[in-house]
């Protein structure tokens, strides 16, 4: 999908704000939970455009696809309203696809949060005592004190 145009960003920045006021105030379909618009990717000719979105609160499978089911019902009515408030010549065609990146985010964060968790518990495992000397850099030699030496030789 082209977007670099900036018509076609303009037009999918207005398809997101069209399509979250639908469902927020003229869908009145039960099985429509709490969902967000995250994005909206319009191809260049305008055509068809696909828009993503997350159900805030669906733990199941099944919230999910009854979601699903209803903004696929309410395409019709969404595009017409689309259509209408664009003023263009031609209303693109709707598909709804369901954003999988905040499951993903929360699947990568539990990762990360069980990785430190060993690398804690690795560190609070192992000893407290260095593997070398205590102070491993190397002092310099104290030449003074082999003359200091070497000098109560020759007083003798």
């Amino acid at each position: 999908m082209n977007m670099s145009s900036p018509r076609v960003r303009r037009i999918a920045d207005r398809i997101k704000v069209i399509v979250a006021q639908m469902l927020e105030r003229r869908i009145k379909d039960p099985r429509i939970g709490f969902v967000t618009v995250t994005d909206v990717r319009v191809t260049g000719d305008s055509q068809q455009a696909t828009i993503f979105y997350t159900v805030l609160g669906a733990d199941s499978e099944a919230e999910l696809a009854g979601t699903a089911a209803a903004l696929e019902s309410a395409k019709g009515l969404i595009r017409s309203e689309v259509a209408k408030q664009l003023g263009t010549r031609t209303a693109p065609t709707l598909e709804f696809i369901h954003d999988a990146l905040p499951e993903t985010a929360r699947h990568l964060d539990d990762v990360l949060a069980r990785a430190k968790a060993q690398d804690d518990a690795v560190a609070a495992s192992r000893g407290a005592t260095y593997a070398g000397e205590a102070d491993p850099y190397k002092k310099p030699r104290e030449v003074e004190d082999e003359w200091d030496e070497d000098d109560e030789d020759d007083d003798e």
